[in-house]
């Protein structure tokens, strides 16, 4: 988190010079120092998180070929007017045991084009998607996958 700070420092002034580097050193142990005492951070909260970078990283790549994807289909429902769809509210409980991973799930599942999340009450979805279709394995996609494995390292 220091280098980070360390980092942000940087990025704020502009430029890098001996003086502008020494200061933001010092300034960035400092708001490290006062993150750890008063703020409850801590390194092994960091490290968890740096753990976990490849696979949140992963989720979001997979997120967006998701929303990609989702979008290329539904623009294809919009200009063929000829198919019928068939609209569908779909119930599935989730795996998940954190309220953060449901909450990122639902926020997931919302932000593909075609779907939308109604409820969620208790690990309890309910969620309208704009054709059947959409519904499909949608209780054991790549999002809860990645979630579980989040949620268990």
């Amino acid at each position: 988190m220091g280098i980070l700070f360390f980092i942000f420092w940087i990025i704020l002034n502009g430029r890098v010079t001996p003086e502008i580097c020494i200061f933001g050193v010092v300034i960035s142990f400092f708001v490290y120092l006062f993150a750890y005492k008063f703020l409850d951070y801590s390194p092994k909260l960091e490290w968890r998180i740096f753990k976990k970078l490849p696979l949140v990283l992963a989720y979001v790549f997979v997120l967006i070929r998701e929303i990609i994807t989702s979008s290329i289909r539904m623009a294809g429902c919009v200009f063929n007017h000829r198919d019928i769809f068939e609209p569908a509210i779909v119930h599935f409980r989730s795996p998940l045991r954190t309220e953060f991973a449901m909450y990122i799930l639902a926020a997931s599942i919302t932000m593909t084009p075609g779907t939308i999340v109604v409820r969620l009450r208790d690990g309890e979805y309910q969620v309208h998607c704009f054709d059947r279709e959409m519904a499909k394995d949608i209780d054991s996609s790549d999002f809860v996958r990645l979630l579980q494995k989040m949620e268990a390292g």
